[in-house]
């Protein structure tokens, strides 16, 4: 499910830019978890849908990873055609994402956020106090060059995990030797009948990632559970044995 950031004001009279009436809630929805663009595409699109009540505003831009950036201050290598638009109750739209042609690691994989913010229209003059909220959604955006040895589905099962003590403490190291992305929807170590949970994460190109461990677990062993997200958002389960 999309990562939904809502700004919630409330108000007795008063109206701010970029918020809706209690009689509406999120409604668009974008279609998808996450968007993979293949080096060589002129485009991709990403359709978004109202099913809501009223009409909505929506703006759309892509990040290269800072939440707080802004649609005028993005500067990630992308063309969003529309950036603005409206979606009417029951439509859908279209929305094209070109690459602009600047220069990327050609080895790996690069991460940016798609961005689609919803801004409902304001209540009725009559309605003297309601409560106005805007609400964004925020897609993973992998770009991913030509001629990457092996695929994202492969990349899973060649992540080597340890546990390692780090500064005094104990952690659980994701080693990630491929090109591509890893996303764990969750994560969880088993040792003597305990299980603790690590949440989800993600292990990014040729890098490891560190998750912090109990000290009551054990310095080695145990199983590791794992929900792994492929590039249509679909979670698969597995385990793998610790050393």
């Amino acid at each position: 499910m999309s990562m939904l950031i809502r700004a919630v004001a409330m108000t007795a009279g008063l109206a701010f830019a970029a918020c809706l009436s209690t009689s509406a809630w999120a409604a668009v929805t974008v279609q998808g978890t996450r968007l993979v663009y293949p080096a060589g595409e002129r485009e991709i699109t990403v359709r978004l849908s109202n099913d809501g009540k009223v009409p909505a505003l929506m703006q759309i831009w892509v990040d290269e990873g800072d939440i707080q950036t802004q649609p005028q201050d993005a500067d990630a290598p992308f063309v969003i055609t529309p950036p603005i638009f409206r979606l009417d109750p029951a439509k859908g739209q279209s929305v094209r994402v070109a690459f602009s042609g600047e220069t990327l690691p050609d080895d790996r994989e690069s991460l940016f956020w798609f961005n689609a913010l919803e801004i409902p229209p304001l209540p009725d003059a009559s309605e003297r106090s309601y409560m106005q909220i805007a609400v964004r959604s925020r897609l993973k955006l992998f770009y991913r060059p030509s001629g990457l040895p092996g695929s994202a589905a492969e990349a899973v099962r060649k992540v080597r995990w340890q546990v390692l003590e780090q500064a005094g403490k104990r952690v659980l190291r994701g080693e990630n030797p491929t090109p591509y992305h890893v996303s764990y929807a969750s994560l969880g170590l088993k040792q003597g009948g305990r299980g603790h949970d690590l949440g989800p994460g993600m292990l990014k190109p040729f890098s490891h990632e560190d998750f912090a461990l109990p000290a009551t677990l054990q310095a080695a062993g145990g199983i590791l559970e794992y929900s792994w997200m492929s590039d249509y958002g679909v979670a698969t389960d597995d385990k793998v044995k610790l050393p």
